[in-house]
Order: C-alpha cells, then structure tokens, then sequence
C-alpha cells in the first residue's frame, strides 16, 4: 500500500510576509550595529580600567623607590616588608639575580622590565583571589628585580558584566522587533486579505465592491483610494459600454429596418432602371448615415480610452475660437443669426488642437441649427483665477432642466428633434471630449436658450508666461 506523500513543510503565512522578512532584516542589521557598538564600548571600558590600573602600580613603583631612597637591596626589602602588611591589596616582589625571593607576596618570576600580566599562579597560596596580576618591574642593585602588581580581576568583572548587560539587551530587541515584525505583519496581513477578497469578487463580476478604508491616510488608504478611484472608472466604462450596446441595438434598428424595406420593395416594386437607381440613392443615404453613427461612437470610444492625451502638446484656445467666430459667422448669416465672440488674448492650455475644434465647432453647430432666425449666438472665453472658462449661449429653444443630463448621453434626443437629422451623438462627442481635458461641462438656462459652460482647469499662473512672447514662435 502506497503511502501518501507528506507535502513540504512551510513557514505560517504571517511569518512568510514582505513587512516580516523586512522586519528580520532590520533587527539584522540593528544586531549588527549592536555588535559594533558593543565592541567599541567594551574596548574603552577595558582600555579605561587598564589605563586606571597601570597609574596605580606606577604610583605605588614610585612610592617604593621614594621610600627606600633609590634602589638599593637593603632599603627595598625593608619598605616592601613594611608595605605586605599595610598593603594587603597590592602584590611586591623583590628577587634577586638569581631568582631567589628577598621580599614580597608572590612566587619568583622571570625578570623582565616594562608592563606585565602574570597568571594567578604567582600568587602566594595563602592569599589565592580571582583573577591574574597586571604590574610593572624594574631591575635594581646588583642585577635584582622589584615587581609592583595589582589583581586584574575588578577589570574581568566590569567586562564581564557589560557583556551580560549588551547580551540581555540585544536579545530583548531582537525578541521585541520580532514579536512587534509579527503583529504588523498580521496588520499588514489583514489589510492585503481584504483588498484580495475585494478582488476576487469583482473578478467574479460585483463590480460594486470598493476597498475598505480607515481614514488613517497611510499608504494601504492611498492605494485603496486609488483602487476605488480605478473601479469606478471601469465600473463606469462597462455601464457605458452596457448602455452603447443597448442604444446601438434600438438606435440602430430603426434605420437598418427602414434601410431593409426600401430594399425589399424596390425589388418587388421598381420595374424601371430610374427607380431601381433612386431607391439605392436612398440606400447609400441611410447607409452613410449608419456608418457615420459608428464612425461617432468609434470616435467617442477612442477619446474615452485617453489614447489621445499622449500627444497633448501647447494650444492657443484664442487663436482657435476667433478661427471658429469667423468661419461660422457667415453660416449664422445664411440663417439670418448673429454670432459675436468675446474671447481674452493669451489663452493657452495643453491639449489636442483637433479634437478641442471638433468640440467648440460641435456646439456653434447646435446652437445655430437648432435656434432660430434672428436668434444671437455668443462664444466668450475668459481666464478666471483656477482656470480658463468657455461659454457657448444662444437665444434658441434651450433644454429643459430634466433633460440637461441625458442629453450628454449617446443617442439621446429631445422629442423636438427627433424628425430632423441626426444621431444624438454630437454632445456625447463634445462630453467625452472635455473629460479627456480635465475640463467639466455644464449647461444653464441662458433665459433664453441654453448656455453651455466648459470649465478647463489651468492654472493661471504660468500660462501667460508659457504662451506670452514672441508671436512668431507660437
């Protein structure tokens, strides 16, 4: 019987996370500093107690020699006698030439002038402490030795307990940087978890889910505002294309219906080759405008997209509307219309020259073909403290205020206009068009007539001076 194959083993998902591998580095990296800083203290901590230690011999050296009054045998062995017994603390030694102890506490050594540390051997076994002998020596009189000595063990201790304190300390930061690289790990582990399950259900098509903020401003509630931001952007987008769907499949109907019958009665009822000619006239003429309406939305998709932002570049919005004035004021004359611009000099914002005409010339169109004769039309454009304003009015019929908003959708038509030509797409055109510039469009009762506002947020400051200068380089 096969048995079943165990699967690897794993870390817990919380201890596998990016913040709790950052947080192991970092207490990696603080141990090591540690480590640093503990070498570098315990060294002055020992290189202080050495230095403390050697001015004592030095200055107990000195004292003997002022005592004996040089360094005869004699006077030496009787000061160091005197100094084993009211110096218990402090180790002599006077040997002579050959090895043998005159005076002094400790056991014979090999002479050897300068400082020195001998093992705790060399103490007497009466008096046997902790610790070895840090000391100095000399060579006196006739070839002897005198060796002044005190117990290092005060330094081995010092340095003993500043290791235990630095280990202790250093193992309770790890601990702590571990335990706290935990918790935020947990934290940081909800907050993904809850963006993931936000996830999943939108890719399960609840496309009203948005991520959970907590108003604490930090980096997870920017990036949730921005994810939300996002999902309702292409929640928007796929309302949209909903709504494009269904208004191609009742918009569009009607006259590929329409098309289709004058087709099937033209076979059944023209005889003659004149009016097999003019029924597929009156073909082409519904299907031009059929692939004209495709043609808009085609348009629409592709500036909803913001592919055309990329090449935004430096346009004169003056120089374009004063264009616009004078190539529609004679068509506002046609229909016995005035059309007046009143527009600032130095306008300048960036943008897309073409679509900025198709939008201004879309709404001289509207105004002048759905006003009246003797109806006045005014384009004006004035810089305001947060950025450049349009107004497109006229004295025409207006819009009703409940239908201010839906006219902005495509296909969508007043009942005034619905018999005369047309595909409701000219003000989606126009709408999409300023969302690609970051501009809003409004539209008023001009009272009467309608008064379209557009709204480019430029700043002021910096426009005159990216567009003002010479003409000739604009």
């Amino acid at each position: 019987m096969r048995r079943p194959r165990r699967l690897p083993w794993r870390w817990p998902r919380s201890l596998r996370t990016s913040s709790f591998r950052l947080t192991i580095l970092y207490a990696a990296v603080f141990g090591v500093s540690g480590l640093l800083l503990f070498g570098v203290i315990a060294w002055a901590v020992n290189s202080f107690m050495a230095e403390q230690l050697d001015a004592t011999v030095a200055n107990e050296l000195a004292e003997v020699q002022a005592d004996a009054g040089g360094r005869q045998i004699a006077a030496l062995k009787r000061v160091v006698d005197g100094l084993i017994i009211h110096s218990p603390g402090i180790y002599y030694l006077l040997q002579s030439a050959d090895g043998r102890v005159i005076a002094g506490n400790m056991t014979p050594v090999r002479p050897k002038p300068g400082l020195r540390i001998l093992a705790s051997a060399h103490q007497p076994a009466n008096r046997h402490v902790l610790g070895g002998i840090r000391g100095r020596g000399i060579t006196v009189a006739d070839g002897a030795y005198l060796f002044v000595g005190v117990s290092d063990h005060q330094q081995g201790e010092l340095r003993e307990v500043v290791t235990r304190t630095f280990l202790l300390g250093l193992g309770m930061t790890v601990v702590l940087a571990m335990a706290a690289g935990l918790v935020v790990s947990l934290g940081v582990l909800r907050r993904v978890e809850a963006v993931s399950r936000a996830s999943r259900a939108i890719m399960a098509g609840d496309l009203t889910q948005r991520m959970a903020l907590r108003g604490t401003e930090d980096e997870f509630d920017h990036l949730g505002s921005s994810l939300n931001a996002m999902l309702d952007r292409i929640q928007d987008l796929m309302l949209g294309l909903q709504q494009v769907s269904s208004d191609i499949a009742h918009d569009l109907r009607t006259p590929l219906t329409r098309l289709r019958q004058r087709l099937e009665l033209a076979r059944r009822r023209e005889t003659t080759v004149d009016g097999l000619h003019a029924a597929m006239d009156a073909a082409i003429t519904n299907v031009d405008a059929i692939l004209e309406t495709f043609a808009a939305l085609l348009r629409i998709a592709q500036i909803e997209a913001g592919t055309r932002r990329a090449g935004f570049k430096s346009v004169m919005l003056d120089e374009l509307l004063n264009a616009l004035v004078e190539a529609y004021q004679p068509v506002a004359e046609e229909k016995r219309q005035t059309l007046a611009g009143s527009i600032e000099p130095s306008l300048g914002l960036d943008g897309d020259d073409e679509l900025l005409t198709l939008l201004f010339a879309n709404l001289v169109e509207n105004a002048i073909g759905h006003s009246p004769p003797g109806a006045r039309i005014s384009l004006e454009a004035t810089r305001q403290p947060n950025g450049i304003v349009v107004i497109v009015a006229d004295t025409g019929p207006g819009i009703p205020a409940a239908s201010r908003n839906k006219v902005l959708q495509r296909f969508y038509r007043l009942e005034g206009s619905r018999t005369t030509p047309g595909n409701g797409l000219g003000l989606s055109l126009v709408n999409a068009i300023a969302v690609l510039h970051a501009a809003s469009l409004d539209l008023h009762d001009n009272r009467p007539g309608l008064r379209c506002v557009l709204h480019f947020s430029t700043p002021a400051e910096g426009t005159n001076a990216d567009f003002a200068g010479d003409p000739a380089d604009r």
